[in-house]
């Protein structure tokens, strides 16, 4: 089945055909670090991640840039005189990354902060002047503005007219042509910090907060890329004026755009801004980790999230069923417990990697991963009923498939869990190399290569030495 993405700018699923099936390249707005993250921004970040890790299985490589905004208006105003704007970014840049990797995100392939790549925003800017889609303001404030009505397609990302949106709140509209008009740059005020300010050929300032991304992006992925990905709330204005900019300059850009749903309170979008927000750092501090990711990837990544104490209590239980059967199926096959572990040959079944066609068509549908965590608990459903039966092969193949499909979607016990689970899976793996060892004394040779190909076929390496045989998992 081939993987099909709900593309916002079709208002449709797309089949995705990368432009590179050997490196996907992914794009994602990260966070403005004026204030810590709230549980939002996890689900933000945790929908992608899991995007991620889907892309990175069928295909391998994958590139992906998630931005750190640590120079905007927000940033300048929580500053204060004992904490200047770029320390505050810093620390609040760090509990991000902190939340981010207690709920299992993977780290991007590159940060980068907005910081870094002003050159790259000036650069994009006198492009899109010397083209006729910006101009420097008429009022002499050293701001730069994008014309949106030189661009036709202004509005294609979100189907609107020019005339039905608002008017662009990010500077003064005294020195812009339109009211829609976006900044691009904004000259340098007095009562801004001066460590805040660059230098360019309109005069000392610093970037606006849409041309951030379309520089980061094309430096680090190139003109065009494969997926543009962010929180539904960033659609307009903030998607709309990257692809106008990007595009008007010349550049692909995005030929997916992937909007994750946002987590509401009381059928309220969760902000900042509205004040009805729950700190990450306080959900992890009450529930487990592991817990927090599965109650966030329950429902599917597009939909609006109403978090609850049911939600917690639910991924719980979940988790803890899906965590009895492991527990259970790795002790009776580590100890054999209804007899010998296996006989030699294909009873050998892999504790790694296996993916059901069911699982792998629900993440194929635009990643679905409620469906796809249903496979799972139908998986531990049928292992379960192996086990009591006596069925080890089948408790095998269930166990391999569970611990496939919980490590695609992030949700592999870690810590003192995966210990247990390492060594019970080292009691297996010890117990079939004395088996091959057996069948090789005795000269069956037969059963002894049947062994170590059904090892291999778990992407298990054997390593024969002087000393022993030595065991590793490839890749």
């Amino acid at each position: 089945m081939t993987l099909r993405l709900y593309d916002t700018r079709a208002q449709d699923l797309r089949d995705f055909v990368p432009l590179d099936p050997e490196n996907i390249t992914m794009y994602v707005c990260g966070p403005t670090v004026q204030s810590g993250p709230h549980i939002g921004h996890v689900r933000a970040a945790l929908s992608f991640d899991l995007l991620r890790r889907w892309l990175a299985h069928r295909y391998g490589r994958v590139t992906l840039v998630r931005n750190v905004t640590d120079i905007d208006d927000k940033v300048l105003a929580n500053a204060t005189e004992s904490e200047p704007w770029w320390a505050l970014a810093y620390r609040m840049e760090r509990e991000f990354t902190a939340a981010y990797a207690a709920t299992g995100i993977l780290a991007p392939t590159y940060e980068p902060r907005a910081t870094a790549s002003v050159p790259q925003m000036q650069e994009i800017i006198a492009t899109l002047i010397e083209r006729g889609h910006a101009y420097p303001a008429s009022d002499g404030s050293g701001d730069v503005y994008f014309d949106v009505r030189s661009w036709a397609d202004y509005g294609s990302l979100t189907n609107q007219s020019i005339d039905a949106m608002e008017a662009a709140g990010d500077a003064d509209p005294r020195g812009k042509r339109n009211p829609q008009d976006f900044a691009l740059w904004k000259g340098a005020k007095r009562e801004e910090p001066a460590d805040a300010v660059w230098a360019s050929p309109w005069g000392p300032g610093r970037p606006g907060w849409h041309i951030e991304c379309s520089a980061m992006a094309k430096r680090y992925l190139g003109a065009e890329f494969d997926i543009h990905g962010g929180g539904l709330d960033l659609r307009f204005p903030h998607h709309e004026n990257e692809l106008a900019q990007s595009t008007a300059a010349g550049d692909g850009f995005a030929r997916y755009w992937v909007h994750n749903g946002l987590v509401n309170v009381n059928g309220q979008k969760m902000s900042k801004s509205l004040g009805n927000f729950t700190l990450a750092a306080d959900i992890l501090a009450a529930h487990d980790p592991l817990v927090v990711r599965y109650a966030l990837a329950a429902a599917h990544y597009r939909s609006s999230l109403d978090l609850t104490e049911s939600s917690w209590a639910e991924a719980e239980s979940a988790l803890g069923r899906i965590d009895t059967f492991r527990r259970r199926a790795f002790r009776s096959l580590a100890e054999g417990e209804h007899g010998p572990v296996f006989s030699p040959g294909a009873g050998y079944v892999a504790i790694m990697r296996r993916i059901p066609e069911s699982f792998a068509q629900a993440m194929d549908d635009d990643l679905g991963v409620p469906q796809a965590l249903a496979v799972i608990h139908e998986t531990v459903r049928a292992g379960n009923a192996a086990l009591d039966g006596g069925d080890l092969e089948a408790a095998a193949t269930a166990l391999a498939e569970v611990t496939g499909m919980t490590g695609v979607l992030g949700l592999t016990p870690v810590g003192e869990k995966a210990g247990a689970e390492a060594s019970a899976l080292d009691a297996l793996v010890q117990t079939m190399i004395t088996q091959r060892a057996q069948a090789r004394a005795d000269k069956d040779w037969a059963a002894a290569d049947r062994i170590r190909d059904a090892i291999a076929a778990a992407g298990i390496t054997l390593e024969d030495t002087t000393d022993g045989t030595h065991w590793s998992i490839d890749g």
